[in-house]
């Protein structure tokens, strides 16, 4: 079972007692105060379970999970407040996969945990499984293959057909160069001509898209003489 969680509440309490106590029983914790960045820490944290607190100042519990199960499958354990069965009932008609009420006792939430999480990999739900086939992720990038887009670390971004078969063929083999060729047979399914000049455009929308300066990219590399070249940096 995997061991990273991330903590979503903004009692800061309960923050220090859970990472304390979830740290001593093995687990790595990372954790936040609010909603707003969540969809962008799972993206880059890649916890394997999440502990959402409903009231949260700003953009409540529920409103987070929807944002999560946009695009992930991570198994969720709402915390509610004592005797509210409606958050509850809708918290798990978004998604969740299990409920505990304000308050609990620590033992409980990583009992509940433990079986959240032995459920997520018998039933193949654990994140990175499940989004192995829908997902690339490098260079604090992720390609959703379902929905031909990229993420950034703020935004996500829409590509045309073209942009995105050839950046998930760059994504595919970072840190590899590519020949003007080689993209175009491998994104397209089918030889072009070599002086076919065609891919430069779309390696130029791509560096507009994604590079802080795309006069000086950091991502797609152009090597001199052989094509280019996609930077996954660890």
């Amino acid at each position: 079972m995997g061991n990273r969680v991330l903590i979503i509440d903004d009692d800061e309490k309960l923050q220090k007692l859970l990472k304390e106590y979830l740290k001593d029983n093995g687990f790595q914790v990372h954790a936040l105060f609010d909603g707003f960045d969540a969809r962008r820490t799972v993206q880059t944290e890649s916890p394997d379970i999440i502990i959402l607190d409903i009231m949260l100042p700003g953009k409540d519990g529920l409103e987070v999970l929807k944002d999560i199960r946009r695009d992930y499958t991570v198994p969720v354990i709402m915390l509610t407040a004592k005797g509210e069965d409606t958050d509850r009932i809708v918290g798990l008609e978004l998604g969740a996969d299990d409920y505990l009420p304000k308050p609990f006792n620590p033992r409980e939430l990583l009992a509940r945990m433990k079986a959240v999480l032995r459920r997520a990999v018998s039933d193949g739900r654990d994140e990175t499984a499940q989004n192995k086939d829908l997902f690339i992720r490098a260079s604090g990038l992720t390609l959703n293959k379902a929905k031909q887009t990229i993420s950034t670390e703020h935004e996500e971004l829409e590509l045309s057909s073209a942009e995105y078969q050839i950046l998930e063929v760059l994504m595919k083999h970072p840190n590899t160069v590519l020949s003007r060729d080689q993209l175009m047979t491998l994104a397209r399914g089918r030889d072009f001509m070599a002086f076919d000049r065609s891919i430069d455009v779309h390696i130029s929308k791509l560096r507009a898209k994604l590079e802080s300066d795309p006069r000086s990219p950091q991502r797609i590399k152009t090597i001199w003489g052989s094509g280019y070249m996609f930077v996954d940096t660890p």
